[in-house]
């Protein structure tokens, strides 16, 4: 994810240029997982079109987080097996119907 209130850092690397051109453009201040980085369209079609892909980034992304522009985020670990969800609400899930509990007066 990138990090809005580091200070400005001076890049040396072309590469990593390039990469936090391509972060701040297609994800601004939204988490981002490294498989998006390496799709046709890099991480959205609707921004960058098809071409977009990210290779050989590893270095540079690893730049990026080492001074501090890019947070990195574990995966979500569960039982092997089950099935993960992330979700803007908290949704209650009965027999018969789902139900948002956290929907508030601006949803």
């Amino acid at each position: 994810m990138r990090n809005w209130d580091s200070p400005p850092v001076p890049l040396k690397s072309q590469p990593s240029k390039k990469l936090l051109g391509h972060i701040n453009k297609t994800f601004g201040t939204l988490a981002f997982c490294r498989r998006w980085l390496e799709r046709d369209d890099g991480g959205s079609y609707a921004t960058n079109g098809f071409g977009a892909k990210q290779s050989n980034y590893m270095t540079a992304m690893r730049n990026l987080v080492d001074v501090g522009l890019v947070t990195p985020y574990p995966p979500l670990v569960d039982v092997p097996g089950s099935y993960v969800a992330q979700y803007e609400h908290t949704l209650l899930l009965r027999p018969t119907c789902k139900e948002v509990l956290s929907r508030g007066d601006d949803y």
